[in-house]
This record gives structure tokens, sequence and C-alpha cells, in this order.
């Protein structure tokens, strides 16, 4: 791969990163019940916020483990152990986004069966889709570069 599209895709991947945060910042204030709430009450008193904030940890992992990923295969090190690594890593993410955002909806459906919960569902469903392909896409390149490590052993 070219040094240019690997500069470039990394540069994506830290846009990606940068987005995600700042609306991890800017969504809290303009949902409807904190929109004239006060710093202390959206960010203290919102349980359920504290739990999605605890959730984008993962997310940032594996963002940057995708960074890295790039910059071994930069370096011609993607057959290497480092490699698996990381994709182990953005998988195991991708699967622990897919239990906090499960447990998510289920405190949706149980603890709040009354409220319009549509749109946070459908949203869920979305992101647990994408995390879904991620991890299995993950795991296919995971045995793919295990099986080349082996077979570069061999000879």
């Amino acid at each position: 791969m070219k040094r240019n599209s690997i500069i470039f895709l990394q540069a994506v991947i830290v846009l990606v990163g940068i987005g995600a945060f700042a609306f991890l910042l800017w969504e809290p204030h303009i949902e409807g019940r904190n929109a004239h709430a006060i710093l202390f009450e959206i960010y203290f008193q919102d349980s359920f916020l504290a739990y999605a904030y605890a959730a984008s940890i993962a997310f940032f992992v594996a963002i940057y483990q995708a960074f890295k990923l790039l910059g071994y295969i930069g370096q011609n090190k993607l057959f290497s152990p480092n490699s698996v690594k990381a994709i182990r890593i953005i998988k195991y993410c991708a699967l622990i986004l897919i239990g906090f955002i499960a447990a998510a909806e289920a405190y949706l459906f149980i603890i709040r069966p009354g409220d319009d919960i549509a749109g946070g569902v459908f949203i869920g469903i979305l992101i647990a889709f994408g995390s879904i392909v991620i991890a299995t896409a993950a795991a296919m390149f995971e045995r793919i570069l295990l099986h080349r490590i082996r077979i570069k052993k061999k000879n």
C-alpha cells in the first residue's frame, strides 16, 4: 500500500475519533430534557450519559488500534504478531460495544417501557449491526493473518 494512502487513512481515523469525541461532548447539551439544564445536571446527574461515556472507551481503543494497524501496514509489518494483536483488540472492542448496547437496549425496554424509545432503539440497533460487521471482519482478518504467519514460519 502506498504511503500516501496510509497517511490519508490515518487522517480519516483521527478525524472520525475527533468527530465522535466532539459529538459526545456536544449532544447532551441539545438533548430534550437537558436543553435548559446547567452543566452539573447534564454531566453528573444523568447515569445513562455516564454509561454512554463508559461504552465509548471501547470505541476509542478500537480507533487507536486501527491507527496502529495502519502504521504496521506502512512499515510492511502486516504479517507480524503486533498486527494480529491489534486486530484482536479491535474485535474485542467491537464485542464489548455490542454488550454495552445490548444492556442499554434492555434498560430501555425493561425500566422505561412507557417512554418513546424508538429513536434510541434504532440507533442502538444500527451501532450494534456495525459493531457485528467489524467484529466479524476482524475475526476473519485475524485468522488469515495467523495462517499467513504460520506459513511464513514454516518456510
